[in-house]
């Protein structure tokens, strides 16, 4: 029996809901952090990371929920409109020519200096060595349309895989990996859970329910249809709350780690029941 964890997208909130939800599963009896896979993609490329990386769940909790341990991040404004219409726009059927379109608004965008969103990054990796744990990190190369998937053999630090993963695009500055620039891999898709193929069992976290961002349906039912079982964990109403409507903004991320525990805790016996 195989066993994969796909990690979604959805700001530094959701990287709080994502760690909050599998440190209250942790409690509850079922820690799904030791699969055969982690499939991670923007948010979720973060706590695929973190949670890989040897440091408990308990304390990657308190790093979300005491202020004095959170790491530095930057503030952005967020307009869910304008990222769902530039993200979600097909260009006569060419998902590949509609992220080229994106990357170029992306390359041509203004935003912080390239070195200090990776310094953010670095901040919030434990440790820049791939774990054993096989992960796959998703970005999009902003020239091509192309996506990448990262792994312990590309050939790239984790630091630098996790940043392209999380480089939403217009927002934080596509990030240099050899000769391409690559943005948020969430332009793919929000889950990318079909890159969790062949696996007995996958767990989705869904930290970010916008259908013309995610593409979530479709995937699972093409796992199902290829025998896998799947369970799909959305967030709560009391998370999204937690949440408001920014979720890039770095405040939110204790009450929404906290929110996204008691959710954990309340799931804890479902995905026990199917994660076996």
């Amino acid at each position: 029996m195989t066993r994969a964890l796909v990690l979604g997208g959805g700001g530094v909130a959701g990287i709080a809901w994502e760690i909050g939800l599998l440190a209250g599963l942790a409690e509850g009896g079922v820690d799904v952090t030791r699969p055969d896979l982690v499939v991670g993609t923007s948010a979720g490329a973060t706590v695929a990371a973190q949670v890989t990386s040897g440091v408990g769940l308990a304390e990657l909790l308190r790093r979300q929920t005491d202020p004095a341990s959170q790491t530095p991040e930057l503030a952005a404004d967020f307009d869910l409109d304008r990222l769902t219409e530039l993200f979600g726009l097909d260009v006569d059927g060419d998902p590949v020519g509609t992220r080229r379109r994106i990357g170029r608004s992306a390359l041509e965008a203004p935003t912080v200096p390239e070195e200090r969103r990776r310094e953010v990054i670095a901040a919030r990796v434990p440790v820049d060595v791939w774990p054993a744990t096989p992960l796959r990190l998703v970005a999009v190369d902003a020239a091509t349309g192309l996506e990448r998937v990262f792994d312990a053999d590309s050939g790239v630090g984790l630091v630098d895989a996790v940043a392209a993963s999380c480089a939403v695009p217009v927002i934080w500055p596509p990030v240099t990996i050899g000769d391409a620039r690559y943005v948020d891999g969430g332009i793919r898709s929000a889950e990318n859970a079909d890159l969790a193929a062949g696996h007995d069992l996958v767990l989705v976290l869904q930290a970010m329910a916008v259908e013309e961002l995610s593409g979530l349906g479709p995937q699972v039912e093409a796992l199902r249809a290829g025998g896998s079982e799947v369970l799909v964990v959305g967030i709560d109403e009391t998370s999204l709350a937690a949440i408001g409507p920014n979720p890039l903004d770095p405040t939110t991320r204790e009450p929404v780690a906290r929110a996204g525990r008691l959710q954990g805790l309340a799931a804890a016996a479902e995905v026990a029941a199917f994660w076996g």
